[in-house]
């Protein structure tokens, strides 16, 4: 696999979902226990073969289906700002912020310089949407102790 998924996923975006799994070159999740959605996320293609410019998120249920999609782009989370910037690439520069999987034969994986911070940050707000952690018990709420009434003069007669 060109794209070396295995490593970007668990390299670059140090995701800490509950299982998960990666197939190909897309990352299948169940962020949380006894759920039955699951979260796939793959690689957002361009219009051109075997480049790539961001990330694809998915809710999937078994039974409906996908429920929700949303890309994040590399641009707009600084993936490769840094990359880029050393090359002399600026925004709307072919090049800029993507991958391709043209260079099967090079030594440096394509997203080699990557930085994940921004995109882990957006996967997980995302992630804490769709699969929000279950809620704590909370106490049981114990009844309100009623003041002992203190004895006071007697009452007067008339």
């Amino acid at each position: 696999m060109a794209l070396h998924a295995v490593q970007f996923f668990d390299d670059v975006l140090e995701l800490s979902f509950y299982q998960y799994a990666i197939v190909g070159d897309a990352l299948y999740a169940a962020p949380q226990p006894n759920s039955p959605l699951r979260l796939r996320i793959d690689f957002a293609p361009t219009i051109r073969h075997g480049e790539y410019d961001g990330l694809r998120l998915r809710v999937i249920h078994p039974e409906q289906g996908v429920l929700d999609t949303a890309i994040l782009r590399f641009a707009d989370h600084g993936t490769f700002e840094r990359r880029d910037a050393a090359r002399g690439l600026a925004p709307g520069r072919d090049g800029y912020a993507v991958i391709r999987d043209w260079h099967a034969h090079s030594s440096q994986p394509p997203w080699h310089g990557a930085d994940g911070t921004g995109l882990r940050t957006a996967i997980e707000q995302y992630a804490q949407f769709w699969f929000p952690p279950p809620a704590t018990p909370r106490p049981s709420a114990q009844p309100v102790a009623q003041p002992t009434p203190t004895p006071g003069p007697a009452p007067r007669t008339r």
